[in-house]
């Protein structure tokens, strides 16, 4: 467990640049000014994510089913949120937007705050 989310961290972290170099230089010129920030909030949110994981995956053992599952709300938030952002950006400048990506972002944002509850919760659970 510990190395795939070291993985994924990497991986998103590495996505979080290609994509950020693509947003400011090959689709700044299709997109409007929501469409950029919107994208960039992706990118962000990816990489604030990314970095989360790496830190998780060098300190934690990720042996109980806490950890299991607050890494998996990080992993599967990411995705959901940053990519039907990247989604939505993208097949709105082409004028064909894929609505059905509209509710999947905030499903995303509510798993990155599960996640950031129960990261908070494994740092409080010894004290309660």
């Amino acid at each position: 467990m510990v190395l795939l989310t070291q993985f994924i961290g990497a991986f998103f972290g590495l996505l979080a640049i290609i994509f950020g170099a693509f947003g400011a230089h090959a689709l700044k010129k299709s997109f409007n000014a929501e469409q950029i920030a919107s994208f960039e909030t992706g990118v962000k949110y990816q990489m604030y994510h990314a970095l989360v994981l790496l830190m998780i995956g060098f300190n934690l053992n990720l042996e109980t089913s806490l950890e299991k599952y607050m890494v998996y709300c990080f992993i599967m938030g990411t995705f959901l949120f940053s990519f039907s952002i990247y989604g939505l950006c993208i097949s709105g400048a082409r004028g064909n937007k894929c609505r059905f990506l509209g509710p999947v972002t905030p499903f995303g944002g509510m798993l990155l705050v599960i996640g950031w509850g129960l990261l908070m919760y494994s740092f409080i659970k010894n004290f309660i």
